[in-house]
């Protein structure tokens, strides 16, 4: 069963109607201010009206007529996932400003202070979690529950593995894979053949489902014969001074992106390489420095992709906030920053404001925050919501993030499947799929992407709000077609009641405590 906003009975007419003789003419103020209650809201009512009668009374059908269109206007409707789980995204009942709320908190809503445009929330596809969902009974229902925007939660973009990584269900692979001891620099013998068995077929069904869905693909390794280790595992991009390796590196994934199109699958985004200051023998990984991927993109990644009509963005870093002077000391080179779309941060280690003082140094450079993984280590429903809001998907994109992504969006049971040895024994995916079995979890990552993915649409611009509010912390967006999205959180134990203030008209609520709500106005 999907999760979202739906059609309700109007129940705010119903108190009045016996008591107005529909033959009867009256004042429109008086009768709005009877059953409304709110001179700010009677006047915004008066103010559509277009034929009013001379005398200022206008027909009981013609008042009731605008009046429940100036309702549906009016209202607010309400998302609410609460800290005890009784509640995750629910819908709850509408909000109308019925009273004056001048003494309530507030959390000022400003549209015409404007930041960044936003290009989604979601999570990251890999191996595993494609194999994971394409192998379920419910496939077609998992999938549903995912991506649809009127069945589920409508997850609008996904960041996935370019072959091997550390969740794989399946031996790692590139898309050059060749026998050892050869090379490959034209990439005669490049392929996505194996990205076929499972793997497309799912993105193919994810872009059937939300058809706007923003896709950043990350290796984890390049195809072995290009690094100082000749293996996937671990090691560094080899040293050439021609460039030669730098160039077929940036072929690689030119002829990606133009496979993956031929698949009717556009690519977003990529980053170069998937956290690049850290390796390990255990799983697919590789160390870049930042002089390595500045020259690379300078030299031969920005230019290629120039020459192939590639509008695809090319991120970097692609790791955690206490490495942002890698990012710097590549945007200090303007040649290298004409070509960079961005860049890529994860939450592992260092502060999560850095982005910000990032901006403040490059503030014509775009940033995506692409992965934090949930652990079973930590099952605390209520405070992995309240941490990952904090931290993530309100934080970020207050901080200037134009997408926000988990990692997997799905796992087993086993927080895999796995075929390697190393590598997370227990991250959690936004959805665990029992393997062998037709049942499958939506965990607290699912209910946290839906607060913003079902609300704030592909274009939508951040907003001004007012942040830590008496423990409430918010983040507001413009939806391309004008409707506002707020979501807010209590970071407080106890319930805190406050005022959403839309240009001088007042909406109360009262949030319990560690729990987070969703609003959607429509002005």
């Amino acid at each position: 069963m999907g999760h979202g906003f739906g059609k309700r009975t109007d129940p705010i007419l119903s108190s009045y109607v016996d008591d107005v003789d529909k033959d009867d003419l009256m004042t429109v103020e008086d009768l709005v201010r009877h059953i409304m209650q709110s001179e700010v809201l009677a006047d915004a009512i008066v103010r559509k009206f277009i034929d009013i009668n001379d005398d200022g009374s206008v027909s009981y059908q013609e008042l009731l007529r605008k009046l429940m269109r100036t309702l549906d206007r009016a209202k607010v409707q309400v998302l609410l996932t609460t800290g005890d789980q009784s509640k995750k995204l629910s819908q709850e009942a509408d909000l109308y400003p019925l009273h004056d709320n001048n003494n309530l908190p507030q959390i000022n809503i400003n549209k015409n202070q404007r930041y960044q445009t936003m290009e989604g929330f979601g999570a990251g596809l890999s191996n595993s979690a494609a194999s994971v969902i394409y192998h379920s009974p419910k496939r077609h229902e998992i999938m549903r529950q995912l991506f649809s925007p009127t069945d589920g939660i409508g997850v609008s973009y996904i960041r996935i593995t370019m072959g091997g990584s550390d969740f794989q269900a399946v031996p790692p692979y590139t898309y050059n894979d060749i026998p050892n001891g050869q090379t490959d620099f034209q990439m005669n013998y490049f392929s996505i053949q194996k990205d076929r068995e499972f793997f497309i077929p799912i993105i193919k069904e994810a872009l059937s489902l939300n058809p706007s869905l923003k896709i950043v693909a990350t290796p984890w390794s390049p195809p072995a014969w290009m690094k100082s280790t000749n293996t996937l595992y671990g090691g560094d991009f080899h040293q050439d001074w021609d460039g030669k390796y730098q160039q077929a590196l940036s072929l690689y994934f030119v002829k990606f992106i133009q496979a993956y199109k031929s698949e009717g699958i556009d690519i977003t985004a990529i980053t170069i390489q998937n956290e690049p200051r850290f390796q390990t023998s255990g799983y697919p990984t590789m160390t870049m420095s930042w002089q390595i991927q500045r020259d690379l993109i300078k030299w031969h990644m920005g230019p290629l992709f120039r020459q192939n009509n590639i509008n695809t963005k090319i991120l970097i870093l692609d790791h955690n906030w206490d490495l942002h002077e890698y990012p710097e000391n590549i945007l200090r080179d303007n040649d290298a920053k004409q070509y960079v779309g961005g860049v890529a941060w994860h939450c592992y280690a260092g502060d999560k404001s850095e982005p910000e003082r990032l901006h403040s140094k490059f503030s014509n450079i775009d940033q995506y925050f692409t992965e934090c993984s949930g652990f079973a280590a930590s099952p605390d429903f209520k405070g992995n919501l309240v941490w990952n809001f904090d931290n993530l998907f309100l934080h970020q994109p207050r901080v200037w993030a134009k997408a926000v992504l988990f990692w997997n969006i799905a796992l087993d049971q086993n927080h895999g499947p796995m075929v390697q040895v190393q590598g997370c024994k227990d991250c959690r995916g936004v959805v665990t799929v029992y393997s062998g079995s037709d049942r499958y979890q939506k965990e607290v990552e699912y209910y946290i992407i839906g607060h913003l993915s079902k609300v704030v649409k592909t274009q939508a611009v951040r907003i001004d709000s007012s942040d830590n509010v008496n423990g409430l912390r918010s983040v507001a967006f413009e939806n391309p077609l004008g409707t506002i999205a707020v979501v807010v959180l209590n970071t407080q134990d106890h319930s805190k009641q406050f005022a959403l203030n839309f240009n001088g008209v007042r909406y109360s609520y009262n949030l319990p405590g560690k729990s987070v709500v969703s609003f959607l106005y429509s002005p």
